[in-house]
């Protein structure tokens, strides 16, 4: 039989489990708010790390500069004072301290570009740009840095291709990255920039047939403080800012750049800039003027910069100016603020057309423009100073960047000096009136020298003519009156040079040269033989002082050196459209010693300082000077060249 139970259903309710999993989570929620203060903590001192780095960055290079240059400058200076004495081995040494000095120079000029770019104060002077002529200039300063690496850098940047907006200081620093980083893993072979468009915009590309890159390092090329494996490389040194520093301008500008390499094959970097729009009237705006100058601080500091005493350049006659850029907005704007009462300014918009009107006129000044296609600024100095000196014709550039390495490769071109970009009317014409002085003063200096020439013989020179003339009185009154009519014109020509033109004509010359040899040729009568072999239909000109100097050389170091005397022969004859003048002696010649040392340094005898005038003056005009041949015991022969297109130069410009 079976009882009824009455059961009771009691629910069961785990608050043991409950407790656990509140205890769990509040401890959960704990451990999380105390993980988030955490990770806020080590945010804020992991940023305030990196600003304190950052700082210590900027202020260590701020601090390290100063010194850093006077350690540079201390060792040119011993380098140059103490060359004589210096060893072989410690004069090495010295030029790799200068080496290494300029080389922390420009990472110190890194990390305080960082800086600005991390903080944001870059501020782009954008304007309408030529991206050939900054390409063809920048790659031109490689060239005088690199010289003796078996290296060709080309640009194959088109003239037609249309300009870019950019800042040009910062277009500069953007392209000396890449191609210093470009140098710096190519050894052999060929760097080069060339340009397409791509989207409307411009894209500049910059290939070298270096040692190129793995997947890894192409990942990590733009961060900073990131190089390439340096056991692939003999070069060393640099912190890894200089790509870094690159992207960060390419994409202040609104562009973008990226890389693609193969290990052992070589690297190609591009980075885009914006096309110029020239009816976008945001960009017309931004563009701001080349110069920045105001007239009237310019004529007041000017007027102060006029010392009691010195005579400005200005006076007599107005300084010729040569002024290259390839803008000719650029030039409009040199032209307004270098007045044209007080200088004749001439412009043109190439290195090549530059170089040809170097001879037209007698210039005072060159001023270019260092960024220019074809042919850059640089290198349009380095060609000039092949036939002026630093003292003949002064050159100014014109720079957007006073980074060492512009201003090195500057000077070492041949530069007198440089002004930054954007231009200070002030600073502008202060520079240009002291190289126009500085070229005046030259002029001055020449003249007199060349004067001295002249007037250096005539004291023993006047005496002996004179008492030849006396002589003859005595018992040939017929030529005492021809050699006093010749000495009349010798003088009259010899005085009047202190007045002489640049170029005279060839009868005038010949008219002294004619007057010297009859005098001469009265007091040494049979030691003196005079051949002429000249065309009277030639008709050109030459500069005054070129054929008598040398006539006067051959006559009194050459035939009178011997007892017996001798023959001097003056030929004139025209080759191939060219007029080649000979003087020939057979006196007593010159030793190959004295022969190479003649026209690179002279003795202080008249001899040695008139053949290098001479020499130097027709350097000048015709980019030729004298050419020497010479033999012990046989005679001298000179001879220089005046070519086709120079016998009668242009006194000055047409309009």
């Amino acid at each position: 039989m079976f009882k009824n139970y009455n059961w009771v259903n009691v629910t069961y309710y785990p608050f043991d489990l409950i407790i656990a999993f509140l205890c769990f989570a509040t401890f959960g929620f704990k451990r999380y708010h105390w993980n988030t203060k955490e990770t806020e903590k080590l945010a804020h001192s992991l940023q305030r790390s990196v600003t304190q780095k950052d700082a210590f960055l900027a202020n260590t290079s701020h601090e390290l500069k100063n010194p850093l240059y006077s350690i540079i400058n201390i060792a040119e200076t011993v380098l140059d004072s103490e060359r004589d004495t210096v060893t072989h081995q410690n004069a090495e040494n010295l030029k790799l301290l200068i080496t290494v000095g300029r080389r922390m120079s420009l990472l110190v000029d890194d990390l305080l570009d960082q800086s600005q770019l991390r903080e944001s104060n870059i501020q782009l002077q954008l304007r309408e740009l030529k991206i050939q002529s900054f390409a063809v200039g920048v790659l031109d300063m490689f060239k005088f840095l690199t010289e003796g690496k078996s290296l060709s850098l080309v640009s194959e940047i088109p003239d037609s291709f249309p300009s870019i907006v950019a800042d040009e200081k910062r277009l500069i620093q953007i392209l000396f990255n890449l191609l210093q980083n470009a140098v710096k893993y190519t050894t052999v072979g060929t760097i080069r920039i060339h340009a397409d468009i791509h989207k409307k915009s411009a894209q500049i590309h910059i290939t070298d047939t270096g040692l190129g890159m793995n997947e890894e390092t192409l990942l990590r090329a733009f961060q900073p403080y990131e190089q390439g494996d340096s056991s692939m490389n003999e070069v060393s040194g640099g912190i890894g800012l200089g790509l870094s520093t690159s992207k960060q301008l390419v994409e202040l500008h609104g562009g973008k750049i990226s890389v693609v390499s193969t290990l052992g094959e070589g690297t190609t970097f591009t980075f885009t800039m914006p096309l110029y729009d020239s009816t976008s009237r945001v960009l017309s705006s931004e563009l701001p003027s080349m110069t920045e100058f105001s007239d009237t601080p310019s004529m007041i500091t000017l007027s102060k910069l006029t010392a009691p005493g010195i005579v400005s350049s200005a006076q007599g006659r107005r300084p010729k100016l040569l002024a290259v850029d390839d803008d000719p907005v650029n030039l409009k704007i040199l032209t307004n603020v270098l007045s044209i009462k007080d200088y004749e300014i001439v412009t043109v918009t190439s290195g090549n057309d530059a170089l040809l009107l170097l001879d037209t006129v007698q210039w005072d000044l060159i001023i270019t423009d260092v960024m220019m296609p074809q042919m850059s600024g640089y290198e349009l100095a380095h060609r000039i100073r092949e036939r002026y000196t630093i003292a003949e014709l002064p050159i100014l550039l014109l720079t957007a960047r006073g980074q060492a390495e512009d201003i090195y490769t500057g000077f070492i071109s041949g530069a007198n000096d440089y002004v930054m970009k954007p231009m200070n009317a002030i600073e502008l014409k202060a520079r240009v009136r002291s190289l126009t002085d500085l070229k005046q003063s030259v002029n001055e200096r020449l003249r007199v020298e060349a004067a001295y020439l002249q007037a250096q013989i005539q004291p023993h020179f006047l005496f002996n003519t004179l008492n030849s003339i006396s002589a003859l009185a005595s018992f040939d009154i017929n030529r005492m009156s021809h050699l006093v009519d010749a000495f009349s014109s010798y003088l009259r020509l010899s005085f009047n040079f202190l007045n002489a033109e640049p170029m005279i004509p060839i009868e005038r010359e010949l008219e002294l040269v004619h007057a010297y040899l009859y005098i001469e040729k009265e007091r040494f009568e049979d030691r003196m033989t005079i051949l002429w072999d000249y065309e009277e239909s030639l008709h050109f000109q030459l500069p005054p002082l070129t054929i008598q100097p040398l006539v006067e050389n051959a006559v009194r170091h050459g035939i009178l050196s011997r007892s017996q005397g001798g023959t001097v022969s003056i030929t004139i004859k025209e080759q191939a459209g060219d007029i080649e003048i000979t003087i020939s002696d057979n006196g007593q010649g010159m030793k190959n010693e004295q022969l190479q040392q003649l026209l690179s340094n002279p003795s202080n005898d008249a001899r040695g300082i008139g053949f290098l005038n001479t020499h130097k003056r027709l350097l000048r005009v015709y980019g030729k000077g004298l050419q020497i041949k010479s033999s012990e015991g046989k005679g001298t022969s000179v001879s220089f060249i005046i070519p086709s297109d120079k016998k009668n130069p242009l006194r000055k410009l047409s309009d």
